[in-house]
Formats: C-alpha cells, sequence, structure tokens
C-alpha cells in the first residue's frame, strides 16, 4: 500500500476531527428515533426527497455481501450505484460509496469533510447522534450525485434507524434475522424481526432471505399489513449449489451461475438474496439484466472483512511461509455458526491446525459465539479491540473460552496472537482465524496496509 502524500494526510486529518466533534452531539451511542432526523432533514432541504430509486436493507448478518453481489450484479448491467454501508473497516470514507466510471468508489475526503461540516451547521449544536448525522451527509452526496440505484443499508433496526426517512424505495430487502442488539430491538426474535420489518412501505416488494419461523411470521405479517408483495427464500426461488455451480431457480426461470468470489457457504444465501432482489427490481423497473450480468457481478463482488484470506501484507511477517490468515467481522452467534461451518469446509478440504484469534465488544454475547468452534480450533488467543473503550478485557475473554470448553490464552496485541498462533506448529503450517468483531477486522486490514 502507497503511504497517503502530506496534503491527504492533511485531509484525513480534517474529516477525522470533524468526526471526532461530531460524537459529541449526543450524550448516547445509540437512541432510536426518527425526529432528530426529519428535522435536521428538513434543515438540509430535504435530500432524502431527491435521491435515485433505492433498495433498503435491513437484517442481523449478510447485508453488507448482498449488497456487494447486489452492486457487482447491476455495475455489470452497466448501471450507475451508489451504495451506503456501515460500520467502515479502515477509512470513514469507505461507507459513503458514489457511482463512478469503472463502478462505485469512497468518497473523496475532501468532499466528505464539506458535508460533515454543512450537516453540522444546519444542525446548529442540537442534540443528534453521531449516525445520523453522518447518515445525513451521506443522503446529501447521493442526493447531488447522479446514479440509477441507491443500496441503502440500515444501521440498527429498522423501524427507528436513520435510514428508514428515505422516501424513494423501489424496493425492501431482509437478510437473516437472528439475536443481536436486544437492549435496542427486543428479547425475542418475533420482537428483532418486527423492527426490522419496519422499513416496509405500502406496496413495496420486500425480498426475504432465509429465516427462522418466528422472525419470518413477524416479516409475513407485516408485510401483509403493507400490501407488500413479498418474495421469499425457499418458497419463491431459492439458490444452491450443484457440481460446483451456483444454481439459482423460481417459477419461470433457471439460471446455472459460477460460484461466488466471496469465500464460505453462507455466502450462497446471501448470493441467492442478491439475485432474487435484482430480479425484482429489472422486472419492475423495466431494466435489462440478464444471467450473464449476473454470473460476471457473482465472479467481481468484494466485500473486505468476512471471511477474507490475507496472502500477503505486513501482518504475514508475524507468520510462517506457509501458514494461512483469514479475517472476518462475524460478531454474533448467528454469525459465528456460519463462520464455523465455512472453516469446517475449509478443514475438509485442506486439513490443518486452526488458531482462533478472538476480540469482542462487552455488549456481545461471548459464550454463544465461542461454543461454536468447540472441537474445530486447536487454540483460541484472545486480544483487545484497539481504539473501541467498550472492548472485552482480553484475560475475561480467555476464562469465558476456557467455560465452553476451548483452550485459551490472552495476549497484548494482534501481532503478538498471531506470533503465538505461529509457534503452535512451528514445523507444519497453521490456519489462523481473526474474527469476533468488525472493528478488529478493520484494525487487522489497517495493520496489514488494506
Amino acid at each position: 500500500m502507497t503511504r497517503p502524500h502530506a496534503s491527504e494526510r492533511l485531509i484525513r486529518a480534517r474529516t477525522d476531527s470533524i468526526l471526532r466533534r461530531l460524537r459529541g452531539l449526543h450524550p448516547k451511542r445509540i437512541d432510536l428515533t426518527l425526529s432528530r432526523m426529519r428535522r435536521l432533514m428538513s434543515a438540509l432541504g430535504h435530500p432524502e426527497r431527491a435521491l435515485p430509486p433505492a433498495i433498503h436493507v435491513a437484517g442481523t448478518n449478510g447485508k453488507g455481501s448482498t449488497i456487494a453481489f447486489m452492486r457487482a450484479i447491476l455495475e455489470a448491467a452497466g448501471l450507475r450505484v451508489h451504495a451506503y454501508t456501515s460500520p467502515h473497516l479502515v477509512r470513514f470514507a469507505e461507507r459513503i460509496m458514489l457511482a463512478d466510471e469503472g463502478g462505485a468508489r469512497p468518497i473523496a475526503e475532501t468532499w466528505l469533510a464539506e458535508l460533515l461540516e454543512e450537516c453540522e451547521t444546519a444542525n446548529a449544536g442540537a442534540p443528534i447522534t453521531f449516525f445520523e448525522i453522518t447518515t445525513a451527509a451521506a443522503l446529501l452526496a447521493f442526493a447531488r450525485r447522479p446514479a440509477d440505484v441507491l443500496l441503502l443499508e440500515v444501521g440498527l433496526g429498522g423501524r427507528l434507524d436513520a435510514t428508514n426517512v428515505v422516501e424513494n424505495i423501489a424496493l425492501d430487502v431482509i437478510t437473516p434475522v437472528a439475536h443481536d442488539h436486544e437492549e435496542f430491538l427486543g428479547d425475542s426474535l418475533r420482537q428483532i424481526a418486527a423492527e426490522k420489518a419496519g422499513i416496509l412501505r405500502p406496496g413495496v416488494p420486500v425480498v426475504v432471505g432465509p429465516q427462522e419461523e418466528d422472525a419470518w411470521h413477524a416479516i409475513a405479517e407485516r408485510a401483509e399489513a403493507l400490501d407488500a408483495p413479498i418474495f421469499a427464500a425457499n418458497r419463491d426461488w431459492q439458490a444452491f449449489e450443484q457440481h460446483g455451480r451456483l444454481v439459482w431457480e423460481d417459477e419461470s426461470v433457471l439460471h446455472d451461475l459460477p460460484m461466488p468470489a466471496l469465500a464460505g457457504r453462507f455466502q450462497l444465501d446471501n448470493a441467492g438474496l442478491a439475485i432474487a432482489a435484482v430480479r425484482q427490481l429489472a422486472a419492475r423497473g423495466g431494466l435489462d439484466i440478464g444471467e450473464e450480468h449476473i454470473a460476471r457481478g457473482l465472479k467481481r463482488a468484494r466485500w473486505p472483512g468476512r471471511l477474507h484470506p490475507i496472502r500477503h501484507g505486513a501482518l504475514r511477517q508475524h507468520v510462517n511461509p506457509d501458514d494461512e490468515i483469514w479475517i472476518d467481522g462475524g460478531h454474533n452467534p448467528h454469525a459465528a455458526r456460519a463462520l464455523a461451518h465455512a472453516l469446517a469446509d475449509l478443514d475438509d478440504v485442506a486439513p490443518m491446525p486452526m488458531v482462533l484469534v478472538v476480540g469482542m465488544l462487552k455488549t456481545k454475547d461471548a459464550a454463544g459465539w465461542l461454543h461454536h468452534f468447540d472441537g474445530l480450533v486447536s487454540q483460541v488467543v484472545c486480544v483487545p479491540v484497539p481504539g473501541e473503550e467498550n472492548a472485552a478485557d482480553p484475560a475475561e475473554l480467555a476464562a469465558e473460552a476456557c467455560r465452553v470448553g476451548l483452550s485459551a490464552r490472552a495476549a497484548p496485541t494482534l501481532e503478538e496472537a498471531l506470533r503465538m498462533a505461529a509457534r503452535l506448529r512451528p514445523d507444519s503450517p497453521v490456519r489462523v482465524v481473526v474474527a469476533g468483531s468488525l472493528y478488529l477486522a478493520g484494525h487487522a486490514l489497517a495493520l496489514n496496509g488494506e
């Protein structure tokens, strides 16, 4: 990775300074309501009313990967695509992807700083959360740069999420719903799914990924109440692997496609959901999106930090030449189960001792996350998540891992954890998996120069 020039470092420093200032505008990190967002939208001249047709994406897991597949397919069909996702891995600008020649690119730091300051001025010091005011900046950017489609990821929940002020929604998508953020969304899966389904609009179709029964009923009830057509996985369409290919089919078509570029069996569900969504968008918007565009998009899709192999870069200096390093940002038990299945598949193809390097936030279900790896990994090394005041203490996390039956220890840094993993089997390759937090995944990628 080339080091940024001095001028670029100054621009980044300005953006970082503004972002730090915006974090202090509200005493609570998360406070779900739409009233502050609506006030700011009015002060900014209602950018939420001047956006390209949007696909609104809610759910617990797979939102980012599904958006990555949709963006790659739509761009393969020649469409200009904006995308909004969160959180970021290395730089905040990653959250705001703007349509450009050759595909969407992160917003320029200079323009990002200008938009953030514009939102800060319009807000006039009133209480507002960091996610709300930065979402406002994103909506300004999307309103001022032409595009054919906006892919819009919900930050938390759906019903009261800042993104739910957007009006020009062409399609809703709900990825698998699981237990996460219960303190904000409810204790039961049905309650959580009802909050996610709060993005649904009257008459706007919704494409739904695989769901547990309670989640499905909550989503279906909401869709029926709003007369929103629903297209559900394993009922109206399905996606599965056959002879090393991805087969996608509904009642009218069967697509024989290449396997997705993103690793892991769970990506089949995300790819299938993305295909169902773009087909609905095409059918309703008269867009020309064919099998060749879908195939090209599946091969081109990229989504860093999700079962991401590290084959080059600075992190590799801490392990042996034949050791593997993988990074994954999944941070709840549902994501851990998917990751464990993917790692088991890797182990079936190329068996080797596995070391899990874990950092998590205190708010996460550590025991529920860790138990999925019992019998799969040889060693767990627990590390801090740098820059996160809510990070779990590595020693306490290691103790939790031991309680669920894993062999675990703590390390002061990610680099030391990698060196400890490499020493586990100095004469044979080791598979090292860095996981447990998207913030830790971002830290790892930054250390690696990505």
